[in-house]
This record gives C-alpha cells, structure tokens and sequence, in this order.
C-alpha cells in the first residue's frame, strides 16, 4: 500500500513539473515602452482573451525607453521587444541571431502648419526643420536622399536641423519655432488633427527610392534560439497579433474603448490615431516587404554610412524571421 502512494506521489510530481515547464514554455515575456502604441495592440489581445485562446499567456514587462529594451533583450530578461529592421540587422552582422517580425508600416511624416508654403522637399531650402530620433534617424536620411536625387538639394548642409524630444519638437512645430516638423507618426497624427499638413511620409520616400511598396518601421524582435525552443509559442503570439489587428482595422468601438490609453484629448485626434494606425497594418506577404527593406537598407547605408548600419553594406540574412517568410 505503502509502495503504491510512493509510485501515485512520484506520478504527482511528474505531472506537476511537467505542468509547469509547459506554462514557462508558453508565456512569453514582452518589454515594451509604457506609452507605446504597441500597447493598445496587446490591449485588445487580453480584452478579448485572444492570448488565452491562443493558448499562451503574455506577460508585459513596462520599461523606460528603447535602449532599456534592447538591454532587456540582451540580458535575457525579456523573450521580445519591439524595435526597428536596422537595429537587428547590425545585431545580426555582429554574430547575434536577433530577428524580426513587423508590427507597423506606419513612420515619420514631414508636417508643416496649414498655411505654410513648403509643398515639397525642394521648398526646404533654408528652412528650420524640427527631426525626432536624430541626425541617423531613417526617415530623415530618406528624405535628404529622395531631396538629392530629385532636386540636387543636399538637406544637411542647406537647411537647420533641430533634434529633440518627440514632444518637445511637436510643441515647437504648434508654437510656430520651426518651419517643418519630421516627427514619429502619432505625434504627426495630433499635429494633423489640430490641422497641419503632411508634405512627404517616409514610405513614400522609401518608395520613391526603389521600394515597391510600403515597409515596416517597427516589429517584434527575438532571439531566433528563444524562438527554435518555442516556435509553436511564437507562432501563436503573431496569430493573436493579427486577430488583434483585424479588429483594429474594421471595428470603431475598439478605439472608443482605447481612447483614454491613446491619450487622445478630442475626436479628431482619436480619428487621426485611428487612421492612421490602420494604414500602418502590414498586408504584404513578408517576402516582399524583406526584399523592398533590403532595398532600403542599402540606401540608408549609403547615406548612413558606418554610424548608421556598420559595416555591413547589405541587410543580414535572417533579419526577417525566415519561418513567417517561408511560411513554415
């Protein structure tokens, strides 16, 4: 009698371990920025019990900033953050198997006020032009290398640049110090609410020089070793991904309930949010939207030069996570 407690015990014990082994397996760690929009999306994925029926259970970690997340990443507290194609890239080149997943198209937009007379790129000459993200900020060298190509207007050398803060440059742009504004696309989304007017996006530009259509910005990114040992888990996280865009592309109520996360102050900014997220869902097949970065990538490090990219002169192979390529 005594044996057979013992041999229920150790079954017990077993199946306990085992239990929780598949829990760990199945919880994904995400670091992401407290305000970042990326947040709504996980939102809508636990309102609506997307991660539960997926099978997987996401545990939000709140960090400071971007370089917080990558250490996160690095260190091995986080299983994924969300960060740009370039950072992975150059990650990549430096022997790490960091990859990518794109989370949203949607990207820096040069606003100017209503009434000003920039048109375009060519109508920058001499003009005070506010840039978040910095000198190597992608949407910035696009437009200096769209203005060259298009004008023989080098940007750099023959306007004012001032770098700064996102909310810092969108106050200036609305108290009337600088003549343009390259800000990140939310904070360009409440400057068209409150009726600026965009001249030139960055996909746009992208575009123009050689992509064949828009490219993600920003995506989730992970160790592919993390991702090999969890790969069904993984899996199951950018299925709810985009069960959760789907009902943020088609469904208004959704934003309704979001509105005091997007910190929206009025209808018209929770409209222009909307929107404008939406056009940033991504659509193409993944193998296009790597082939059309690895374009971009090249004109960026031609731009960009090593501060930028490395001395890589072409995007790593592997940057996008080859199983959602090949469709495994």
């Amino acid at each position: 009698m005594r044996s057979r407690s013992m041999i229920m015990a150790a079954v017990l014990m077993v199946a306990g371990v085992w239990s929780l082994s598949a829990h760990a397996e199945s919880t994904i760690r995400i670091g992401v920025l407290e305000f970042g929009t990326v947040n709504w999306e996980l939102d809508v994925i636990k309102r609506h019990g997307l991660d539960e029926k997926q099978g997987i259970q996401i545990d939000q970690v709140n960090l400071a900033s971007n370089q917080a997340t990558t250490v996160a990443l690095q260190a091995g507290e986080v299983d994924m953050i969300v960060s740009d194609w370039l950072w992975v890239s150059r990650q990549r080149a430096s022997g790490k198997t960091y990859t990518f997943v794109p989370f949203s198209s949607s990207v820096g937009t040069l606003m100017v006020p209503p009434d000003s007379d920039i048109r375009s790129l060519a109508d920058l000459k001499g003009k005070k032009i506010a840039i978040a993200g910095g000198p190597l900020d992608k949407g910035w060298l696009l437009l200096r290398g769209l203005a060259e190509r298009n004008y023989g207007l080098d940007l750099e050398a023959e306007s004012e640049q001032v770098f700064g803060a996102p909310p810092l440059l969108a106050k200036k742009a609305m108290q009337g110090e600088v003549d343009a504004v390259l800000n990140y696309w939310h904070y360009s989304a409440r400057l068209e609410a409150k009726g600026f007017r965009q001249v030139i996006g960055g996909n746009e530009a992208a575009m123009e020089l050689g992509a064949d259509g828009p490219i993600s910005a920003v995506g989730y990114v992970f160790d592919e070793g993390w991702a090999a040992q969890n790969t069904e888990t993984a899996k199951a996280f950018f299925d709810a991904s985009r069960e959760a865009k789907t009902l943020l592309r088609t469904s208004n109520e959704e934003w309704e309930t979001l509105r005091e996360k997007t910190g929206a102050e009025d209808d018209e900014t929770l409209q222009a949010l909307r929107d404008r997220f939406r056009e940033g869902i991504p659509s193409r097949p993944l193998s296009e939207e790597r082939d059309d970065t690895a374009k971009v990538y090249e004109v960026l490090a031609e731009i960009g030069g090593e501060k930028l990219v490395g001395k890589a002169k072409r995007m790593a192979p592997g940057t996008f996570w080859s199983i959602l390529v090949d469709g495994s």
